[in-house]
């Protein structure tokens, strides 16, 4: 026989109620089922997969197969390869124009170009692909690292000041996913102390600082066409100038060191071979053809789902100014750790759950915090200009605070021109109830 309930129904509701209290008090009050964390067994706030990321098809077909008809396949003056700068053109209006076979090799000629010797130093952000300083350091140049603003994740101005030395030649500005940096500012520091201003584009095609085209602010425009790219022709890469003291200078820096208009076929520079050939000309030119659609999609998606976190408890959305185009090669917005009862991987893994493509940070650590710079061990585990005294440079030494926080409090959402508007507000829901649900 079942015992009687010892209490009353009055007695009953009353310590529910108290429990119900306490659990307010402590930030634990019962959720409704439309509130509850799929992590948790409630429904996810992102319906189905993520939407297909289509990135290429008939033009880059017909493109190829214009490319079998040819009898040759070297990049001087070939057909694909002066498709491909013609059409750059379109979007980067510059003058002088190199096509070579990485974002990284596009910024190695860059510097060699730019007349960077021995020694000098050549700032720029430690948030980035090591790509952006490995010209630098292969031309036996310094990379100095800036810190970055709070939440543009780009080069601070001020910051770059203060770390401009006599020995300063370069900024290289790195637009980082897309968002463009403060090129004013950056462009008077560099024309105050006669620097050469480069623009690392990799992140950024089809961006606009005040309405100019991201690479044309700048002495030197970057370009890369790796595989995952705005566009991409696996890997590749372009660099531009119309700058008449470094422009004519791009083409050699990235053909072994020839003038191919010059007569006599002498090398007047030392240069590595860096050149593109006209399978991938051919293939970047067809999908040249796509970036101003994939360039303003993703600015308004991205627009749409920043300006949604803005409201979000605990959350600092990612900076673009008003007149600005960032192209979202990714979106990041940080977690303020002391609104949350949660880390910041509880806090991704929950927004995993509900269906949302994030993940935590961007980069493990700055750049410089990698084994290679702690060691300086850049030349079979050697730094030459270390050695021979033409830096103090201390990798172990540096710190760029900023920079440092961004990493640890970072959250990256993926973006494609592939995502619909109520797809993307979907993920802005999901920020919001998960923000909600963990906050203070």
């Amino acid at each position: 026989m079942t015992p009687k309930n010892p209490f009353s129904r009055r007695q009953f509701l009353a310590a529910t109620s108290g429990a119900m209290g306490a659990a307010k008090l402590y930030g634990q009050e019962e959720a409704t089922p439309s509130e509850r964390l799929a992590l948790q067994g409630g429904p996810k706030a992102v319906q189905g997969a993520m939407p297909k990321h289509v990135r290429w098809g008939e033009p880059e077909r017909e493109q190829m197969n214009a490319l079998i008809d040819q009898a040759n396949m070297f990049y001087w003056k070939g057909p694909q390869t002066t498709l491909l700068i013609d059409r750059f053109r379109q979007t980067c209006p510059l003058e002088h124009v190199m096509t070579c076979s990485s974002g990284t090799a596009a910024l190695h000629i860059a510097v060699a170009a730019a007349g960077i010797e021995p020694g000098d130093e050549v700032i720029t952000s430690p948030i980035s692909d090591i790509g952006t300083v490995i010209g630098t350091i292969y031309q036996q140049a310094v990379p100095v690292f800036a810190d970055l603003g709070r939440n543009t994740y780009n080069l601070d101005p001020e910051d770059v000041a203060q770390r401009i030395t006599p020995k300063t030649k370069a900024i290289i500005a790195v637009h980082l996913a897309g968002n463009p940096c403060d090129m004013h500012a950056l462009k008077t520091l560099a024309d105050q102390h006669n620097l050469v201003l480069i623009e690392d584009c990799a992140q950024a095609w089809g961006a606009k600082f005040r309405g100019k085209p991201i690479g044309t602010v700048g002495h030197i425009g970057c370009f890369s066409l790796q595989a995952a790219k705005h566009v991409t022709s696996g890997e590749g890469g372009v660099v531009a100038s119309s700058d008449p003291r470094f422009g004519p200078l791009l083409q050699r820096f990235g053909d072994k060191g020839m003038d191919r208009l010059a007569k006599g076929g002498l090398f007047e520079v030392f240069a590595t071979n860096y050149r593109m050939s006209e399978p991938q000309a051919g293939f970047a030119a067809a999908q040249l053809t796509r970036v101003e659609g994939i360039a303003e999609k993703r600015s308004q998606l991205g627009n749409r789902l920043n300006a949604k976190l803005a409201g979000a408890p605990g959350i600092e959305p990612h900076q673009i100014h008003a007149d600005d185009r960032s192209t979202y090669w990714f979106l990041m917005f940080r977690l303020r750790p002391e609104a949350f009862k949660c880390d910041r991987a509880e806090f991704v893994k929950a927004l995993a759950a509900e269906g949302v493509p994030a993940s935590a940070g961007y980069i493990p650590v700055p750049l410089y915090g990698n084994p290679v710079f702690q060691k300086h061990g850049f030349f079979a585990g050697r730094w030459p200009v270390k050695e021979l005294g033409l830096t103090t440079m201390d990798y172990a030494k540096v710190s760029c605070p900023e920079a440092e926080a961004i990493l640890k409090t970072g959250v990256r959402i993926t973006i494609h021109e592939g995502m619909s508007e109520d797809y993307v507000l979907s993920l802005a829901a999901a920020v919001q109830k998960v923000a909600t649900h963990y906050a203070v």
